[in-house]
């Protein structure tokens, strides 16, 4: 078992430079005309982590310093050639995908409790310290902004310790199940539309017009390119860094004077907004946009767009490298009941999801896009919209900042539901 950082990381490289090495052999294209190469570079790294040859646990530092370093890096030089008037007429249905996610995700929860419940009796619990709606709480969190929400959902629920650890568990299962599917999705994405009668063409518009763009300055980079352009992408990621610890420190001390004061204060629901994380992401898309309207803008043409997709197929292999699926089939055998709900709970977000987006005839991509910027936050959903281009790369990003902000109030809502199911008042 390889333990160390440097050896694994270069393992990791090693199975992306075999995914796209092989991707553009003729003998594979029937291969991946069906799997992307973005799902290969998850499930590789997860394949040498579940069979022992790397341990990417805890100890590893790999996915922090590509979701602290790399990721913000990737969400500016997407930024560059952001068309903001374009994303604006892709119309109502990116956001009306995205609050159908989010209310899948808030009735979801308390009608799977319901429904096994009606099983095991006992997965109610009225308001007890234990009772199993607390814990499900977080995966509520999780899964509509994030891990500050999930955070934010444990402190508000009261969940215990040990609970948490279990939710954790089945956060992680059913959101690693739920991603290759739209992973796989994006693959087939002209057939999907077929049968939702969707209409695509303002995505395809988008697509179109920012690679029309991007081939229009394309040019060799020169050194000096590469330098300018990674020294002042890097530069904003300090500034983020700086001043997101600035911020979110300011919000901190505030809300924690508040609630000493007024424990029942309604800005526990905003708590999220105490997240370096959240700030990183957030200043980091805005610097991106701001940067759009500037002569950085060029540095398209230097390559920016596919070295912030470097940094995100780098990102998704250290996230496939955290999956153990022997542990996933052990956590089944022990917590069944728990992740059956999170199945159950994700099918029904999945259903609302399709039959919002067959009512609208909103394209494929809204929906996996609106859907991940829930589930996975800015670390996958940037990632979903880059298997449909990379172009499409910054919608990911800006529906996943509003999955931030709205987070934890949804989150609370699924919560008092779950909660009165339960006895609990």
């Amino acid at each position: 078992m390889i333990t160390q950082d440097a050896p694994i990381f270069g393992l990791l490289l090693a199975c992306l430079a075999l995914v796209f090495h092989t991707a553009r052999m003729d003998r594979f294209a029937g291969f991946y005309k069906y799997v992307p190469a973005l799902l290969l570079a998850y499930f590789l790294p997860a394949i040498l982590n579940s069979t022992g040859v790397i341990s990417a646990g805890e100890d590893s530092n790999l996915y922090y310093v590509a979701s602290r370093y790399l990721l913000p890096a990737s969400l500016l030089m997407f930024c560059l050639s952001i068309d903001v008037k374009g994303i604006i007429n892709l119309g109502p249905k990116a956001l009306i995908m995205f609050f159908a996610a989010t209310f899948g995700i808030i009735i979801g929860g308390p009608a799977a409790l319901w429904l096994i419940g009606q099983i095991r009796p006992d997965v109610f619990g009225g308001d007890s310290a234990d009772a199993l709606w607390r814990g499900l709480s977080t995966i509520a969190g999780s899964w509509i902004g994030g891990g500050a929400n999930q955070t934010a959902l444990k402190e508000i629920a009261q969940a215990q310790d040990d609970q948490f650890s279990v939710m954790i568990i089945v956060d992680v299962f059913v959101a690693n199940l739920w991603m290759p599917f739209l992973l796989i999705g994006a693959g087939s994405s002209a057939a999907i539309d077929k049968r939702l009668k969707a209409d695509s063409s303002a995505v395809d518009a988008l697509k179109k017009k920012v690679e029309q763009y991007q081939d229009s300055i394309a040019r060799i980079p020169t050194f000096n390119d590469l330098m300018v352009l990674l020294g002042v992408i890097f530069l904003m990621v300090g500034a983020a860094h700086f001043l997101g610890d600035a911020i979110s420190g300011g919000i901190a001390t505030a809300f924690d004077h508040t609630l000493e004061n007024n424990p029942s204060s309604p800005v526990r629901f905003l708590s999220s907004l105490k997240s370096h994380f959240f700030w990183l992401v957030f200043l980091a898309t805005g610097i991106g946009v701001s940067l759009s309207f500037t002569p950085m803008k060029t540095y398209e043409g230097a390559g920016a767009s596919k070295l912030a997709s470097v940094f995100l197929y780098i990102l998704v292999a250290t996230i496939g490298a955290k999956m153990d699926i022997g542990e996933l089939i052990h956590s089944w055998e022990r917590y069944w009941p728990v992740i059956l709900i999170g199945l159950l709970w994700m099918l029904v977000h999945v259903v609302v999801l399709l039959v919002v987006a067959k009512l609208i005839r909103a394209p494929f991509f809204f929906v996996a896009v609106g859907s991940q910027a829930n589930v996975g936050g800015a670390a996958s959903a940037p990632i979903v919209a880059s298997a449909f281009s990379p172009a499409l790369a910054p919608v990911g990003v800006l529906l996943a900042v509003l999955g931030y902000a709205v987070g934890t109030v949804g989150a609370v809502i699924c919560m008092e539901l779950m909660r009165y199911l339960s006895g609990g008042g």
